[in-house]
């Protein structure tokens, strides 16, 4: 089983070291970076789980940083810490998106929980990751065969083709956020991948044509929705 990554951004090298070496200990794989710059870089070119924030950092506040990581991703789990207590703080970190909010000092054991509960719902929202079968209108998807079949004809889907589709069957009648995509899928949310995606979208709207009650639908600057009952 993969480790859960997490993004530790934390100004204080000796508590940001702690508190990394803490977490490892503990399963989790950790990239502790000093400021929110460095941060939102290391953001941009991993993938991560959640996020753990320092609110107040010299170089760019944490309110600062979870605002632009929330513009890349709207999904992906964001914890607070701070030595401040104020309730406006607080209130303006789950404002600008945050699951958490921890003050310093705090119990460790504390943390632990609240990771593994922010985990847990953060998995029911992506549904269940094992399911490799799904019944979509008239059509059966086999994700492990990268099959689609309607009555007994079976439609072959590329390795892309078919880890879109999933990730579409998963957030049926949801939207699929078009960076939550292109960074699971093609591990970047450049231009050029984002048109190449687009390009697949239109191959699966082929593939599922005949069910008059099956249709993909854009959702401008923000994703997709697999619509099941759309006739």
């Amino acid at each position: 089983m993969n480790k859960v990554k997490i993004l530790l951004v934390e100004d204080d090298p000796n508590f940001g070291s702690v508190l990394k070496n803490y977490l490892e200990l503990n399963d989790y794989e950790v990239k502790l970076c000093p400021d929110g710059f460095s941060g939102f870089d290391q953001f941009l070119s991993g993938k991560y789980d959640v996020c753990i924030l320092d609110l107040m950092m010299p170089r760019k506040y944490g309110f600062s940083l979870a605002k632009e990581i929330r513009k890349k991703d709207e999904h992906i789990p964001i914890i607070f810490l701070t030595a401040k207590s104020m309730k406006d703080d607080m209130l303006k970190g789950f404002n600008v998106g945050a699951d958490d909010y921890i003050t310093k000092p705090f119990d460790s054991d504390v943390l632990l929980l609240k990771l593994k509960a922010i985990l847990r719902r953060s998995a029911d929202k992506m549904g269940d990751p094992q399911q490799k079968e799904f019944d979509i209108g008239k059509y059966h998807f086999n994700y492990d065969h990268r099959t689609i079949l309607l009555g007994t004809i079976s439609q072959k889907l590329s390795p892309k083709e078919a880890d879109l589709l999933r990730m579409l069957c998963i957030h049926k009648n949801e939207l699929l956020p078009r960076q939550k995509a292109l960074r699971e899928i093609w591990g970047d949310d450049n231009y050029f991948n984002a048109r190449s995606m687009d390009v697949f979208i239109t191959k699966l709207r082929k593939y599922l044509k005949d069910d008059p009650a099956l249709d993909i639908i854009n959702i401008h600057g923000k994703g997709f929705r697999l619509l099941e009952g759309a006739a």
